[in-house]
Formats: C-alpha cells, sequence, structure tokens
C-alpha cells in the first residue's frame, strides 16, 4: 500500500473507533442515569450491573455502527477537504477512484469486524442486557399476554388458545387436537390450562375429550384433571427478544422450528435474520456517500457536511426502523424490507459519486 492508503486508512479506522469511544460512555451515562433508582431499589450487585453495561456496549455498538461510522468519515473527510489535502492528492494526478480506495479497504474491515460482531458477539450481549433488564428492572414482565395462540407442536398434533399468559404459566380456552394423516382422532378442550412447575404436568380446568370412533365418538368429561402434555409451555410464545439472543445458525433453526409450529411471529424472527447480512454491508454505501457528501470544499466549512450528514445518516435509520416495522406487522416481504434502505442509498451513492468525481 501508497502512503496515501495508509494515511486515509489509519484517519478512516482511528476516527470510527474515537467516535465509539466518545459515544459509547455518553449512551452509557444516560441509561445509569435513566435506571440507577431501579438499580439501588433492587439492590442489584455490583458485577451484575458491570457486565450489564458491558454487554450494552457491544448491543448499542453493533446496533447503531453505521450511524457512527458514516459521521467518522464525513469528519475526518471534510478535514482533508478544508485543509486542501484532496486538491493535492488529485492534483498529483492520483484518480477519484484510485482515492476511493483506501475508504473501500476501511470498509471492507469494517463490515467484517461487523458481520462477526453481529453474527455471534452481539446475540449474546443481547442476552446479557434483555436478561438484566426483564429480572432486576421490570421483574418477570419479558412476556407479554398474547391473544389467538396456535402452534403445531407435533407432526400429528396442533393446539390452540385464546388468551395466552406466561407471566403466570396460564391459558384460557385450550384445544389440542391430534390427527393421523388427515383424520382427526381426538380431541382435548379445556376452559383453563395451567402449567404445575414442580412436576411439569398441567391441570385443565372444564376437562373435555372427545374421541372419534367409527361407530360414534366418545366423550370424556371432568370438571379438573391434571395431565401430561407434549409441549414445552415457554415454548408457546417465545419472548420478544428471543431472536437477537441467537447466533446466525442458531437463528435459521430456529426460524424452521417456528414455522414448523405456525408462529405469527415468523417476519419479525427473518427481520432479525436479514438485517444481520444488510448492516454490515452498509457500510460500503454509508461510506462511499459519505466521501462524496465531504470530499469537496464548501463555503460554510465541516459545518455544513456535518449537517447534511446527519440528516442523510437519520434518514437511513428511520427507514430502516420503518421497513423493518411494517414487514414485522404485516405480510410486506421481510427480505425487501430490510434490504430496500440500502438499495435507496446505494442509488444515491452513485448518483453523489458521480458528480463527485465531475
Amino acid at each position: 500500500m501508497k502512503i496515501l492508503d495508509w494515511y486515509i486508512l489509519k484517519r478512516y479506522l482511528g476516527t470510527f473507533v474515537l467516535m465509539l469511544l466518545l459515544f459509547i460512555p455518553i449512551g452509557i451515562t444516560v441509561n445509569l442515569a435513566e435506571k440507577i433508582d431501579k438499580i439501588l431499589q433492587n439492590e442489584v450487585p455490583f458485577w451484575e450491573v458491570v457486565n450489564y453495561y458491558i454487554d450494552f456496549t457491544i448491543y448499542f455498538a453493533n446496533l447503531l455502527f453505521p450511524l457512527f461510522l458514516f459521521l467518522s468519515v464525513i469528519w475526518f473527510t471534510s478535514k482533508l477537504a478544508q485543509n486542501t489535502e484532496i486538491i493535492a492528492f488529485l492534483s498529483s494526478g492520483v484518480s477519484f477512484w484510485r482515492f476511493l480506495r483506501p475508504y473501500m479497504i476501511g470498509s471492507t474491515i469494517v463490515c467484517v469486524a461487523a458481520l462477526v460482531l453481529g453474527m455471534y458477539l452481539a446475540p449474546s450481549a443481547s442476552k446479557g442486557f434483555n436478561e438484566f433488564k426483564y429480572t432486576y428492572l421490570k421483574r418477570g414482565s419479558d412476556v407479554q399476554e398474547t391473544s389467538d395462540v396456535y402452534r403445531q407442536i407435533n407432526d400429528n398434533e396442533f393446539i390452540y388458545a385464546s388468551h395466552f399468559q406466561p407471566r403466570i404459566n396460564s391459558a384460557q380456552n385450550f384445544t389440542l387436537e391430534h390427527f393421523e394423516g388427515n383424520k382427526l382422532k381426538y380431541k382435548i378442550s379445556a376452559s383453563r390450562l395451567k402449567l404445575n412447575e414442580e412436576d411439569s404436568t398441567y391441570t385443565l380446568t372444564n376437562y373435555h375429550k372427545r374421541i372419534i370412533g367409527e361407530d360414534g365418538d366418545i366423550l370424556i368429561s371432568e370438571i379438573s384433571k391434571d395431565t401430561v402434555l407434549p409441549f414445552d409451555f415457554d415454548e408457546l410464545t417465545p419472548v420478544s427478544y428471543m431472536a437477537e439472543t441467537l447466533n446466525y445458525n442458531e437463528l435459521e433453526a430456529f426460524i424452521e422450528q417456528e414455522k414448523g409450529r405456525g408462529s405469527g411471529n415468523i417476519n419479525r424472527y427473518k427481520v432479525v435474520a436479514y438485517k444481520r447480512w444488510s448492516l454490515p454491508v452498509s457500510a460500503y454505501i454509508l461510506t462511499i456517500i459519505a466521501v462524496a457528501v465531504s470530499s469537496m470544499k464548501r463555503r460554510g466549512g465541516m459545518g455544513v457536511n456535518l449537517a447534511l450528514g446527519i440528516t442523510l445518516a437519520f434518514i437511513f435509520i428511520f427507514m430502516d426502523k420503518v421497513f423493518g416495522t411494517i414487514a414485522e406487522q404485516s405480510t410486506f416481504s421481510p427480505l425487501l424490507a430490510v434490504w430496500f434502505p440500502n438499495m435507496f442509498f446505494g442509488v444515491l451513492a452513485a448518483y453523489l459519486l458521480w458528480n463527485a468525481k465531475r
């Protein structure tokens, strides 16, 4: 690599790391100020708090790295432009495409680091971050009540509950249907299902079992019945942050498992999986936009570039959140929703780069 490459690459990575080191402590301070009352009230052990903020750092560094990267590239490139260093580079016979090479090398390093972080390190941090929050700060409210839960629990059996309450291990209007081939063999129903944690059995109130026979049905009824059922209660409605806590391979297996159960949250899980790829790739797009925006010396100085950069960065984050939410809450394609901001800003990057080159 030439001196120019090393000069820009060191600025690229150094400014990005510096930006992380500046903003993450601010985030920790704000978060601690918000939660200190509950931490003291619940007498949280000191090392639990330390581990929480280590996880907090990894979690939010992974979440916000595109914003930090974008701002850091605009910052140091604007300084190069203000000092007329870019003009000197290009006047020496270096083409604009050659000038971009160290930026692309830097974005490749960041992309690979973000892939490793998002695929394996951030899920573990997310698990610790959320477990601390729901253990000490929300006291067991990690799973919300859910209506109309429907699951295929194995090849032959389906269950349904009109009102599912994981917090108290209970469900209302429960039914279990057992099929062999396409024929219903028996159906169990109860007005209330309650898990007995001490022995993993279930208590069914107003229990009814209808056995389908060739010569007539058999109906069995009991006011209350304790029995074993072929599913784990916790698996019926995974907590909302479950997908965030699994590494990529585990997440793929989890999505296939939830498809078999007829989960209504498949799009939510797919959005999480696709973002593991789309966010690292955005490093290239945001780098190109940042260079194109800030490589020209402007009359307003660095402030104009930063203002424009912050605006574009927040538009990117806004689009990422909005389209992700749309995919989670509707039948909109999760793949298209996750990659649309990259495609939109990719076109914008090409346009800005062409004009900057000219």
